[in-house]
């Protein structure tokens, strides 16, 4: 439990003084009588606790629809956003130092300094005296918004509620893009509705609109009082506070509650007869999860899932109504709804690190044009400009992003706001694997799907996060960067959620990375569309399979006859044997790796070792038989 209902919470100021007198003095009587329809003492002695630490200029309380337009005038008045010629589109840049997440100073505040393996920690009492010494004075020159957000449908079993604190308006832009707005329910059900907090400060900025004071940049997640600390960055992945930040939040209440919490989209599969089967699928950063989201044929959400047991059924929510999506490399080939979406000028949208030209159009990787002079996330840019190491400035950076609502969809699926979410009746884990994984594999079972394709995924890394791209490392559930309890306990939460149901969703793995021996990628990206619809109907058992010694993969014809329904192509034999063929050498090294990490994760269930080793006796006996390179010819069909 957490919220007003569950302790008193942390406050910036620890004495008592008269907090309306300090509303009055920065709140007008229009937004002063907003904010006392909440009956919630608590919440107004936190707001003044603010104003008096950070010292803004004014407050301003987003409630509804009729707020939205101030914000984005504020947010181009200030230059955190510049316009475009199109008036609804506006470009932001967040400045080179600050243009992804930061997981050295993400941390999450745990009381006595406890640890976690993988998870990056802070003592609770050290990080909440280092922010208030970071605080004072953060706002001055600035107005502060308020806003109150539903972390998912309204009036919902499911949802989580949110107030976020900011002194950016690119930021309350984007959250009131992404999420609902629900100040009407803290208003109905105040003082007795638990609420998530977030206080978010951009700090002090330079002439280019950049945060400054990068080395001070901390974003503390105290899962004692579900507060949640931001400051001295702009990238949104370190400031939307409803984003990854109360997934964090979210992580730890379903741990509590005995519910998931993924960072999974979730999408509709036709079937026969227009059947729908829902999917939910878990990649990292920039390893397929849009353009998957996008290839299915409804589309309930991009990134976020709130999964819980209703009636011995999982049914998933979708959090967000909104997309805070990669752009570099959505093209109109590959990604022609997105791409629509995005070029459309009548949608109002927030571009992030894209090149922004004199003409004033917006240019990305996948713009289906040649890049001309303008500025970009460094400053002035031109063809050809390279940096102080010689080496060639991108025009649009490879993390560069848009928001934009969920509304505009063509397909979006009809129970998107539903209260009681989806059934799912599948899980697919995803990342960026050369050479192990084939393009599309089920699992046995649930526990053995959870342990060999969600715990044990691997990736190599992108541009998403502040380090070095291209090395691969170990994601499990695609969800590392995110958890704030242990591995082992995520784990063991996940095998007791089946435990509850009636029907259990069926787990698959895909790979749309695999490649040649010259390196080339195998599959196609429209590929993956036959990958659903395979999934979709084993998820029916209305096709069959081949077991091989790490799961059930397609059969041959069968794969001919989606491709060539589905994509109006041929597949070659020759291409299915090199996509499906068992690497058996690169699956033992695999689960060498990751036996290796969960052996030193003191909580991992005894049961994930037992199914590896499981997994690695079927690989040793089909080496024995056949060799280290398997043609899945070999294996009987099921």
């Amino acid at each position: 439990m957490f919220g007003v209902l569950a302790m008193p919470r942390e406050r910036l100021i620890n004495e008592d003084y008269d907090y309306m007198n300090v509303l009055r003095s920065k709140m007008s009587k229009e937004m002063l009588e907003k904010l006392l329809r909440i009956k919630d003492p608590e919440l107004h002695r936190w707001i003044a606790d603010i104003i008096v630490t950070t010292n803004p200029d004014s407050v301003y309380l987003i409630t509804g629809e009729e707020d939205f337009d101030y914000v984005r005038k504020t947010a181009l008045k200030n230059k955190e956003e510049l316009p475009t010629v199109y008036p609804k589109h506006t470009v932001h840049f967040d400045g080179p130092k600050d243009l992804a997440r930061d997981r050295k100073n993400t941390k999450i505040l745990l009381p006595g300094g406890q640890k976690i393996p993988y998870i990056n920690t802070l003592d609770r009492e050290e990080g909440l005296t280092e922010i208030k010494k970071i605080l004072p004075g953060m706002m001055k020159g600035k107005v502060m918004f308020i806003g109150f957000y539903c972390f998912g449908p309204k009036r919902s079993p499911f949802t989580m509620h949110a107030v976020q604190v900011t002194d950016s308006a690119y930021v309350a832009h984007n959250e009131n893009i992404l999420y609902r707005v629900c100040y009407d329910e803290f208003v109905e059900r105040a003082p007795n509705l638990e609420y998530a907090r977030f206080l978010h400060s951009a700090g002090e900025r330079d002439d280019n609109g950049w945060t400054k004071n990068i080395d001070k940049r901390r974003i503390y997640i105290d899962l004692h009082d579900y507060t949640v600390y931001s400051v001295n960055t702009q990238y949104g992945g370190n400031t939307i506070g409803l984003k990854k930040l109360m997934f964090r939040l979210c992580i730890y209440k379903g741990y509590q509650e005995g519910w998931l919490c993924e960072h999974m989209f979730i999408a509709g599969v036709k079937g026969p007869g227009d059947r729908i089967t829902y999917f939910t699928g878990a990649f990292p950063a920039g390893c397929g999860k849009t353009s998957t989201t996008f290839t299915s044929d409804t589309i309930v959400g991009d990134d976020l899932a709130i999964i819980k047991e209703v009636n011995g059924i999982a049914r998933g929510v979708n959090p967000e109504i909104g997309m805070f999506g990669i752009i570099d490399g959505v093209n109109p080939i590959d990604d022609p709804q997105l791409y629509e979406m995005l070029i459309n000028p009548d949608h109002e949208i927030i571009f992030s690190n894209v090149l922004l030209t004199d003409e004033g159009k917006v240019w990305w990787n996948g713009k289906a044009e040649e890049p001309r002079p303008g500025i970009n996330y460094a400053g002035r840019w031109w063809p050809g400009k390279k940096d102080e190491s010689g080496r060639e400035i991108r025009p649009s950076h490879p993390n560069a992003r848009f928001t934009i609502s969920l509304r505009y969809l063509k397909n979006l699926d009809p129970h998107v706001d539903d209260p009681m979410g989806v059934p799912i009746g599948a899980m697919v884990f995803g990342g960026r694997d050369p050479d192990t994984w084939v393009p599309v594999e089920e699992a046995y079972d649930w526990v053995h799907g959870i342990i060999t394709k969600a715990a044990a995924l691997e990736s190599e890394k992108t541009a998403a996060i502040l380090e070095k791209a291209g090395v691969r490392e170990f994601n499990p559930f695609a969800i590392l960067d995110f958890l704030s309890v242990s591995i082992g306990k995520f784990i063991e939460l996940h095998l007791k959620f089946a435990k509850k149901l009636k029907v259990v969703p069926k787990i698959f793995s895909v790979n749309y990375f695999l490649k040649d021996e010259k390196g080339n990628y195998l599959a196609e990206k429209v590929d993956k569309r036959v990958w659903l619809k395979w999934m979709e109907l084993r998820v029916h058992n209305e096709i069959g399979a081949i077991k091989t010694p790490t799961g059930l993969i397609p059969i041959y014809e069968d794969l001919v006859k989606l491709f060539r329904k589905h994509l109006d192509k041929e597949y070659p034999e020759w291409l299915y044997e090199k996509e499906f063929m068992l690497r058996i050498p690169q699956h033992l090294a695999k689960i060498e790796r990751i036996w290796s990490i969960y052996e030193k994760i003191p909580d991992t269930p005894p049961i994930l070792f037992e199914v590896l080793r499981e997994q690695k006796e079927r690989l040793k006996e089909a080496r024995n038989r056949w060799g280290d390179y398997v043609s899945p010819f070999k294996f009987d069909r099921k």
